[in-house]
């Protein structure tokens, strides 16, 4: 199954490579997905994924098998298998990035994707339309970290003058330092839910089919009555 995307972010292209390099970072816009480890040449993870009821997490990895930093230009093969044993997915992704105008920077993801057990049985497109839903989430948040300005180094405070004692005067005791506050644990992973993408997807594909065969019964509910 082969599916297609493209979309622009606001930064130049050099500066959109860099960051497409650090995939722990670029997985954090992407519903359910964790990065475990990485380096250049290879990446872990997981994604979790809730289809209705269904709760599916695939373990896996990926790999630049093709990385032309000159051309912009990267592929990655990634496969990755339920924990519970209930599917398997793997893709191919290419990626290219070319200059735009305004310093922006187009890219181009191109997916041949294979995926077996509970997500195959949608069509290709009704995965292009739920993807294209996705990419949008992920553009979105991806827009808004690129456009984040950048934290102001914190500048010490002034030291407080020290006070000389009288004669005859009791020394002050020190006062205590402050006790450091420890930074927030990181937000819980949510799963990918598959099935609220889906659903309007599917209603607004298949209302005619469906409207047709709920006024059919209804006739023939009104028949079986005479």
């Amino acid at each position: 199954m082969e599916l297609n995307h493209r979309f622009t972010v606001p930064i130049g292209v050099e500066e959109t490579w860099a960051h497409f390099n650090d995939i722990a970072s670029v997985a954090e816009c992407f519903p359910g997905a964790q990065v475990t480890e990485a380096d250049e040449s290879s990446f872990a993870g997981s994604v979790k994924v809730k289809l209705g009821p269904i709760a599916l997490q695939y373990n896996g990895s990926g790999t630049f098998v093709e990385k032309d930093e000159a051309a912009h230009r990267f592929v990655v093969d990634a496969k990755g298998k339920d924990k519970r044993g209930n599917g398997t997915a793997g893709a191919k992704v290419t990626v290219t990035m070319t200059d735009a105008t305004g310093g922006a920077t187009d890219v181009s993801v191109e997916t041949d994707l294979a995926i077996t057990g509970k997500p195959a049985q949608f069509g290709r497109g009704v995965m292009q339309d739920v993807s294209d839903k996705l990419l949008g989430q992920f553009v979105a948040c991806l827009e808004q970290r690129l456009a984040a300005p950048e934290p102001e180094p914190e500048t010490a405070a002034p030291e407080a003058p020290v006070a000389t004692p009288q004669p005859g005067a009791h020394a002050a005791a020190p006062p205590t330092p402050p006790t450091p506050l420890r930074p927030p644990p990181p937000p819980p992973t949510e799963a990918l839910d598959l099935g609220s993408a889906v659903l309007p997807i599917l209603a607004r594909t298949y209302w005619k089919p469906a409207l047709a065969a709920v006024v059919g019964l209804l006739l023939l509910r009104r028949l079986l009555r005479r």
